[in-house]
C-alpha cells in the first residue's frame, strides 16, 4: 500500500486533520484493493474514465480508481491548511490543475482508448495526433472545433444590416427590420469588448439579434475592435473613460440621432454590462437621460464575489500589469483565452489532448467553439484600470469613490427599468453576484435565472423550447439575498428569451412602420454588416 507523504506541519495544516484524512485513505485504499482482488471494481464515476475500455479493464479501471481517490485526498489535505481564504482557495485552484494535468487518461501509456485507437488504425492515429498538435502549436492554441467550416459574415454574423458609424474603438451596425411595423424606441446591445459581438448573431436559428428582430424591435449593435500591436492611431493607450466617453455614450447619441428618438433602451452583456452600467451612471451625473430601460446579461456590478477568477488577481499582479502598460499596450488575446480555459480544464483543455492529439480525431464543427477561439486583444491601460476597480477593490460598487470621465460615479443614480439576468450554473459571473446588480439599481427591476452556464445559459434559442428559467412574479419585492429569491421562484419551462421580449416591449414605444433606409443624413452607411472591424483576427 503507497505512503501519504509526510506533511510539514508548519505549514499550518492541523495535525488532527491530517490523521483524519490519512486514516481515511487508507481504509478507502484498502477497500479499493480488495474490491480489485474480488474483480468487483465499479466503473469509475468519472466522465474521463467512463468508456468501454476502462471499464473492462481491471488494470486500467484500478489506475482510474486510484487516481481519483489520490486526487480526493490531496484536495482534502490543501482544504486542511489553516490560512487565509485567498491563500487558501489559489493553493486549492493550483492543486486541481496540477490534479486535472497528471489524470491517467491524459497519457498515452495509461489511456486504453488511445491505445486501442493505435492498434486498430495502424499507428495512424498517433500520426494524426502529431500532426494535430504540431498544427495546433503553430496557432498557439489548442483547436476546439473544425474551423475551416466557419467564416464571419459567411454562416456566422449574417444578419442583414449596414455599419452606420466608426471611431477608433468600435463600429455601429443597424440591422434591417424583420417585421412591417416596429417599436419606435430602438434597442443598442453593448457586447463585452473581450470579445466578438458576433456570441448575439452566430447563426440564424440562435441569433439573439434575429430573435430581438422578430420581436418588433429595431436593433443596433456595438463592434469592438480588436487592436493590434502595429496599430499607430493611439488605441494602444485607450482606457476606461475612453471606452464609456468615445464607446458605449458615442453609440447611445448615434443610436439616438438615427432613430430620432430621445431616449433608447440598451442591453449589455457581461463586460459590455458593466461598461453599460458605468457610461449611463456617468450620464446620470451629468444631468442626463438616455436610456428608457436597461437589460444586464450575466453582469458583474459588485465584484465583492467573482468565483474562482479571484485567484488570480492580487496586488502584486494588478502592480505588474500597471508596470508594464504605463506607456500603452496590448493585452494578446491569448492570455486571456488561456486564462478562462483553465478554469474548467478538463472540459477546455485536457479533453482536447485527449481526442486531438492521443486519439488523433478532428473535432466537430461548433459555432459557440468557434467564436470562443476568436478572441480579441484589448488595450493594455483599459485592462489595468479594470483589474485593479473591479476584482481587486470592487471600486465600482461604492457611490462616489470614483470619479469616471470626470463624474462621481454611483449606480444608485440608475431609476430605469432594469432587467437582470444570471446564469445557474455560470463560472465566471456567479449568478449570486449578478443578483447583487439588484441591491445597487434603484428603478423597478426584473432578476431572471437561466439554467447552464456563462454563454449557454444567455444563447438558448427560444424556438427550441430547451432547458429552463427561474422567475418571480412580484418583482417589486426582490429580496435583498439571492438564496431567499431562489426559495420563492418558479421553474419555467424554455428559453428566458420569451420572458424578456415580453418584458422588453412594454419599453418600446408605439409601433410605427418599419424604416427601408439604413443610417440617415448624418449617419450614411459605411459597409455592409458585419463590417471590417469584427474580421480582424487577433495576433
Amino acid at each position: 500500500m503507497p505512503e501519504l507523504p509526510n506533511p510539514i506541519l508548519s505549514s499550518g495544516q492541523a495535525p488532527e486533520k491530517l490523521l483524519e484524512i490519512q486514516r481515511e485513505f487508507t481504509r478507502e485504499w484498502t477497500e479499493l484493493w480488495q474490491a480489485a482482488a474480488r474483480g468487483e471494481l465499479a466503473s469509475p464515476a468519472d466522465q474521463r474514465f467512463s468508456g468501454d475500455d476502462w471499464r473492462t479493464s481491471p488494470v486500467h479501471a484500478f489506475l482510474a480508481h486510484a487516481y481519483l481517490l489520490s486526487a480526493r485526498t490531496l484536495l482534502k489535505m490543501a482544504d486542511s491548511i489553516e490560512a487565509p481564504e485567498p491563500v487558501l482557495n489559489r493553493l486549492r485552484f493550483a492543486t486541481m490543475q496540477w490534479l486535472d494535468a497528471m489524470a491517467p487518461s491524459n497519457f498515452l501509456a495509461f489511456n486504453p482508448e488511445a491505445q486501442r485507437r493505435l492498434l486498430e488504425s495502424g499507428g495512424e492515429s498517433l500520426q494524426q495526433g502529431l500532426a494535430n498538435l504540431l498544427a495546433d502549436l503553430q496557432k498557439g492554441r489548442i483547436s476546439q472545433t473544425d474551423e475551416s467550416s466557419f467564416e464571419v459574415g459567411r454562416n456566422l454574423a449574417t444578419t442583414e444590416g449596414a455599419v452606420v458609424f466608426e471611431n477608433r474603438l468600435f463600429q455601429l451596425i443597424q440591422y434591417k427590420p424583420l417585421a412591417t411595423r416596429t417599436y419606435a424606441r430602438p434597442l443598442l446591445m453593448v457586447p463585452p469588448c473581450i470579445n466578438k459581438y458576433y456570441i448575439l448573431d452566430l447563426q440564424p436559428q440562435n441569433s439573439f439579434v434575429r430573435f430581438a428582430l422578430e420581436q418588433g424591435l429595431q436593433v443596433f449593435m456595438v463592434s469592438w475592435r480588436n487592436p493590434l500591436p502595429a496599430d499607430q492611431d493611439g488605441v494602444q493607450h485607450a482606457d476606461w473613460d475612453d471606452y464609456l466617453e468615445e464607446g458605449v455614450l458615442e453609440a447611445i447619441k448615434a443610436v439616438s440621432a438615427i432613430s430620432r428618438q430621445d431616449r433608447i433602451n440598451a442591453l449589455g452583456f457581461c463586460v459590455g454590462g458593466t461598461l453599460l452600467a458605468s457610461a449611463l451612471a456617468v450620464a446620470k451625473g451629468r444631468g442626463q437621460d438616455p436610456v428608457a430601460s436597461l437589460t444586464l446579461l450575466t453582469t458583474l456590478l459588485d465584484f465583492t464575489d467573482t468565483g474562482v477568477l479571484d485567484v488570480f488577481v492580487d496586488e502584486a499582479q494588478v502592480m505588474l500589469r500597471e508596470q508594464q502598460f504605463a506607456g500603452g499596450g496590448v493585452l494578446a488575446a491569448r492570455e486571456l483565452a488561456a486564462t478562462f480555459a483553465f478554469l474548467r480544464p478538463n472540459d477546455l483543455v485536457w479533453n482536447y489532448v485527449v481526442n486531438n492529439y492521443l486519439k488523433g480525431q478532428s473535432p466537430p464543427a461548433f459555432d459557440l467553439l468557434y467564436w470562443n477561439a476568436d478572441g480579441t486583444n484589448l488595450p493594455g491601460p483599459f485592462y489595468a484600470w479594470y483589474l485593479r476597480h473591479t476584482y481587486l477593490e470592487n471600486n465600482l460598487r461604492a457611490p462616489g469613490k470614483l470619479r469616471v470621465c470626470g463624474v462621481p460615479l454611483d449606480f444608485g443614480r440608475l431609476d430605469m427599468p432594469a432587467y437582470v439576468y444570471g446564469s445557474r450554473e455560470d463560472h465566471i459571473v456567479p449568478w449570486s453576484s449578478a443578483y447583487a446588480s439588484t441591491t445597487l439599481l434603484r428603478g423597478p427591476m426584473r432578476f431572471v435565472l437561466g439554467a447552464s452556464g456563462h454563454i449557454a445559459g444567455v444563447i438558448n434559442p427560444a424556438a427550441r423550447n430547451r432547458r429552463s428559467y427561474w422567475a418571480r412574479d412580484d418583482d417589486d419585492r426582490l429580496p435583498a439575498s439571492a438564496a431567499d429569491w431562489l426559495d420563492t421562484a418558479r421553474e419555467c419551462p424554455g428559453s428566458w428569451w420569451n420572458d424578456w421580449a415580453q418584458w422588453i416591449q412594454t419599453y418600446g414605444g408605439r409601433q410605427v412602420k418599419a424604416r427601408t433606409a439604413l443610417g440617415s443624413a448624418a449617419f450614411p452607411v459605411i459597409e455592409p454588416a458585419p463590417g471590417r472591424y469584427v474580421r480582424v483576427r487577433a495576433t
